[in-house]
């Protein structure tokens, strides 16, 4: 008596959906624009801005109940490059209520040596003098500095006590993000230059024109913590 096997295929629904992560960047209310347009700070000294870059790692969505879907990996956000500001992930189907993540890289990515990707040397992130990454530059020009070509650089980093740069972020959204296996949703996140130079420390471009080690770099740290904020969510249907 013959068997007759019958091969049915299933195919598996996705657990989750895609969603993208996109940093647009401003200074105050206004779009940065690398170069061409000119700011006024808290003390109404003019500048431009000529780079704007910096870490995100350990991302994490929070879920209301405290589980969370977490990843690893490390982004370098680039004003210069614009796929670098929107970060893609698969992420488990379920209902988020705010995203968590730190401006900076870790103590044992720091003490790791050269590596690849967006902790690659060549990204021009890594201090030559002192082993460790830059967590964060701006760059710019202002008439009021008084370093040579009226530049200001804040090129902060260190994940040493007491000059620990490494800031945690934790933003809520107005209403939980739905991850489902249907369309991909952006989360559009705001990064404002401006807040560097503000709060709780106003920065004198005029007196503090260059900050390139562990002297002051916590002031600018410290100023960073309030630089995101979320704008809106949208859905992606395909």
């Amino acid at each position: 008596m013959a068997t007759l096997w019958v091969a049915m295929s299933f195919t598996a629904r996705p657990s989750g959906g895609k969603l993208s992560i996109v940093f647009d960047h401003y200074v105050g209310d206004r779009l940065l624009q690398l170069d061409s347009v000119t700011y006024n700070n808290a003390l109404g000294q003019p500048f431009t801005i000529t780079k704007f870059k910096y870490y995100i790692g350990n991302i994490q969505l929070r879920k209301a109940n405290g589980a969370a879907a977490s990843f690893d990996d490390y982004h370098l956000i680039d004003e210069e490059e614009s796929l670098s500001k929107k970060i893609n992930l698969d992420i488990p189907a379920g209902e988020y209520t705010g995203i968590d993540f730190i401006i900076g890289v870790d103590s044992l990515h720091n003490c790791s040596g050269a590596q690849s990707g967006a902790l690659d040397p060549v990204n021009a992130m890594f201090w030559a003098w002192n082993t460790g990454y830059i967590f964060l530059k701006l760059e710019g020009k202002s008439p009021v500095s008084k370093s040579p070509g009226n530049v200001f650089e804040y090129h902060i980093g260190g994940y040493k006590q007491p000059a620990n740069c490494i800031r945690h972020i934790s933003l809520n959204f107005a209403q939980p993000l739905t991850m489902e296996h249907t369309g991909n949703k952006e989360l559009h996140l705001k990064a404002d230059a401006a807040e560097l130079l503000k709060t709780p420390t106003t920065i004198d471009i005029s007196t503090l024109s260059s900050v390139t080690d562990f002297h002051n770099a916590t002031t600018i740290a410290d100023n960073y913590m309030d630089m995101f904020s979320v704008i809106e969510i949208i859905n992606r249907k395909e």
